[in-house]
């Protein structure tokens, strides 16, 4: 990232925030579908510190009344995926049309030495769930996740 990149300007585009005995995730893009793949990431944080190769491409797709049912949709569909194929997943491109997502997740098998998880996600939920628009523009996609 260059200095004129907005997320280096913001950092990293996501984070993490403390909720209890689970954990929020958050992410910030220029649109709500750079906001979704930051979020993803910052799933992937929450298991490992570890870089995960982006070898193995798997599509999802969901659909929601509304952007914030579809955020917790998507993460949902991130950890339904790592279950079912124990893989772990670093990069993601998203496009929302509507209510409606399209994705590609990039991963890699899970590595128990190498990515050593800290925690297996059980779901995203409806606490802290917010998909806005903020006041300079830039959007963000955040909720906790039960770990």
């Amino acid at each position: 990232m260059t200095a004129s990149d907005p997320l280096a300007v913001r950092g990293a585009g996501w984070e993490h925030f403390p909720h209890d005995a689970d954990v929020g995730v958050r992410g910030s893009g220029a649109t709500p579908a750079a906001a979704f793949e930051r979020a993803a990431e910052a799933l992937a944080a929450v298991i490992t510190d570890s870089k995960i190769e982006p070898t193995i491409p798997v599509k999802v797709s969901c659909e929601a009344p509304d952007l914030e049912l579809l955020f917790v949709e998507w993460l949902n569909a991130i950890i339904y995926e790592m279950a079912v194929r124990a893989m772990l997943f670093g990069r993601f491109a998203v496009r929302i049309e509507g209510t409606r997502l399209e994705a590609t997740l990039w991963g890699e098998p899970v590595d128990v030495v190498r990515h050593a998880p800290a925690c297996e996600p059980k779901g995203a939920t409806y606490t802290a769930l917010r998909v806005a628009q903020e006041a300079d523009g830039w959007w963000t996609a955040a909720c906790v996740v039960d770990v």
